[in-house]
């Protein structure tokens, strides 16, 4: 144990010194980071994730990054603490921020109409005749669809009457937001996230940007494992447009970054950050369980505001935030291991068994 913790400490000075020389958090009631390592890395053998890297966040500097088993199997390359993943939906936070620091320079109104911005009737007449569950429900006659509606999920049936998480339709954002910047979303997100933040081991790619070399020979092997629990190599994914709902591969260490400058407010400001991350108001007075890039819920007296992300048999994720406790978490995969079947519809995270494994250890004191 003792050179487990040895081991520990070192990893976390290292990878606190590659962002931007974060010391380790010291605290009168010292965390058990052994013990939260050795669990999470038991869950991730059990789950049969290759490899994974996790960061926790504490008063705006990194506690603890790391990474456990392998970025790629076949060449026995490790995870760290700086193995870039594609991060999957944990990427809709950082387009929120885009979004809401555009309002803030007066480029951008979330309750303008869609149309006044972008050819959204067309899109949303060809969309709802899809056969597909995301495009169930969508009405297109109405033109009081905004850019708030999409961001925070309330745009299928009448406009902001109930929340229908929906993927396509926070992808579209992307259109609006690139219409007043008169700039391709992917050099926003750099701009806006990117660049203040620091987060120099992280980049967009969509079907005509491809990944940054260095990133691209780095990069996460993803894997799919079958019945037999055995990990394959995944399949390629078919290319995506410039859209807001993914498209980001990056590092723990890298939003961990992105969390502290989030808080520290070099990406937004304080009213902007408490928008979105808080219920939106739905037209009946309740709430639904997400924000503006955020899911939102109440734990034992806690607000918990996340974000998971999934790609099917290659990549899962999971950004969590407790803002009472000054404390993140970031946990990053190469296998869909870390996803847990969450209802999408539902914030539920406490389900997830390595968000348990961080409440337990860092909040249930």
């Amino acid at each position: 144990m003792k050179k487990l913790i040895t081991c520990l400490l070192l990893l976390t000075t290292h990878s606190s010194l590659a962002a931007e020389q974060h010391q380790p958090y010291a605290s009168a009631e010292p965390y058990d980071i052994a013990a939260f390592v050795q669990k999470i890395d038991d869950l991730r053998k059990d789950a049969k994730i290759p490899g994974l890297s996790v960061a926790v966040v504490k008063d705006h500097a990194i506690l603890l990054a790391t990474g456990l088993g392998f970025a790629d199997m076949e060449r026995s390359i490790p995870a760290t603490a700086e193995t870039p993943y594609d991060i999957a939906s944990v990427a809709k936070p950082l387009s929120a921020a885009v979004a809401l620091r555009l309002v803030e320079e007066g480029l951008l109104d979330l309750d303008e109409p869609l149309v006044n911005y972008s050819e959204w009737k067309e899109f949303c007449n060809g969309f709802s005749q899809q056969p597909t569950i995301l495009a169930k429900g969508l009405h297109c006659q109405s033109s009081a669809h905004t850019l708030r509606h999409l961001l925070s999920h309330t745009a299928t049936g009448t406009p902001g009457t109930h929340f229908s998480y929906n993927p396509v339709l926070y992808s579209w954002a992307s259109r609006p937001i690139m219409a007043v910047a008169d700039g391709s979303f992917s050099s926003l997100v750099k701009q806006y996230d990117f660049a203040p933040a620091d987060m120099t081991m992280s980049a967009r790619k969509y079907r005509d940007l491809p990944l940054r070399e260095d990133l691209a020979k780095q990069q996460a092997q993803p894997y799919r494992i079958d019945s037999t629990g055995t990990a394959l190599p995944a399949a390629p994914r078919r290319p995506q447009g410039d859209g807001a709902a993914g498209g980001v591969v990056s590092t723990v260490i890298d939003l961990a970054k992105f969390d502290i400058a989030l808080d520290q407010g070099k990406l937004i400001s304080a009213k902007s950050r408490k928008e979105m991350m808080t219920p939106t108001r739905l037209r009946d007075g309740k709430k639904a369980p997400y924000g503006l890039g955020w899911f939102i819920q109440e734990y034992k007296g806690n607000k918990l505001v996340w974000h998971s992300g999934w790609w099917d048999d290659a990549y899962s994720a999971l950004y969590l935030k407790v803002p009472k406790k000054n404390l993140s978490f970031i946990i990053l995969a190469n296998s869909e291991g870390v996803w847990w079947d969450n209802p999408p519809e539902r914030a539920e995270v406490e389900r997830s068994l390595f968000a348990q494994a961080f409440l337990s250890a860092f909040v249930d004191r």
